[in-house]
């Protein structure tokens, strides 16, 4: 086990420290933010419930020094999502934020393996990758993580089965351009096309619709109803966090770098990849329908527009 640095003390970043701590995931925690009432409060309140926990130490402050020798830095600062808006609004005003920290960040921690989560989550891992200057691998971005939990907690609700089952993934960005890969899904080793079991259901061409509906606007339902979404992402981050410091290898639909998959280059976007303690590797060879490839073009061009106007 190693330690984690987090950037943000706001109800994401307090909540990835709080699924870290409670699953014993790292043997330090340290929680960064300028707003030294803020991080103060929750590292106290973590701390006091130490004795229900692994052994850890919980510290944090408003000073990056609180980050030296982290293995895994975790950016979870920005403007929030507010109702109404999407998370490409969100790119300028976060970037700007980037640009001001992590050069710090690397600065007491050059060894870190960089996991971003400030949306639009895609966008800011390519600028932090041009920021940083760090191997592709050492850039990670949550991706599509949260959203392919969302869609598999669908698909299992629809066809009464466990959420473990299933095996799908939603690819491109982590946003209203993402794709769904049908093609590769699986319930227990049965593509999904050919599943029709009695009691438990089939899906039609009109039940896949509304799940992609619903996985899309699964984030805006629970932002418009209580302001923020945190305790899905905290559990989604700190499952890649495990992937990483223990180092498991695990299959992980991540945003990293493209470096020629299906003739994409330079932008970055979610797609399985194997995840361990050196970072991310290239993306699996999943198969795709032409339409799955054509919508993640789409996805990687709506999201190299967004970094290019930014002028990354």
């Amino acid at each position: 086990m190693g330690k984690i640095g987090i950037i943000g003390a706001g109800s994401v970043g307090a909540t990835i420290a709080y699924a870290a701590l409670i699953r014993g995931v790292a043997r330090e925690i340290s929680l960064f933010d300028i707003a030294r009432t803020k991080v103060d409060a929750e590292v106290l309140d973590l701390n006091h419930g130490l004795l229900f926990a692994p052994q850890a130490k919980v510290d944090g402050g408003d000073d990056v020094e609180v980050l030296r020798g982290a293995d895994v830095v975790v950016m979870t600062a920005g403007a929030k999502q507010k109702p109404g808006q999407t998370r490409m609004d969100l790119a300028e005003a976060n970037t700007q934020i980037c640009k001001k920290i992590l050069p710090e960040v690397m600065r007491v921690a050059p060894d870190a393996l960089l996991l971003m989560v400030t949306n639009p989550v895609d966008v800011v891992t390519e600028v932090a990758l041009k920021l940083t200057k760090l191997p592709w691998q050492r850039v990670v971005g949550s991706g599509t993580v949260l959203d392919s939990s969302r869609f598999r907690y669908l698909v299992a609700k629809h066809c009464n089965v466990a959420v473990q089952n299933v095996h799908a993934y939603i690819a491109g960005e982590h946003g209203d351009s993402e794709i769904p890969l049908w093609a590769s899904a699986t319930i227990g080793s049965i593509p999904l096309s050919q599943w029709s079991v009695e009691e438990h259901g089939r899906l039609t061409s009109a039940d896949k619709e509304g799940i992609v509906k619903n996985v899309k606007e699964a984030a805006y339902q629970v932002i418009q109803g209580k302001g923020a979404t945190n305790y899905a992402v905290g559990l989604a981050v700190c499952n890649i966090l495990e992937a990483i410091l223990f180092d498991e290898r695990r299959v992980l639909p991540v945003s990293g770098l493209l470096r020629g998959f299906r003739g994409m280059e330079d932008v970055c976007l979610s797609l399985p990849r194997i995840v361990g303690r050196g970072g991310i590797e290239a993306p699996l060879p999943i198969p795709m329908t032409v339409d799955e490839e054509s919508g993640l073009r789409e996805s990687a061009e709506r999201i190299r527009a967004v970094v290019r106007g930014l002028g990354y």
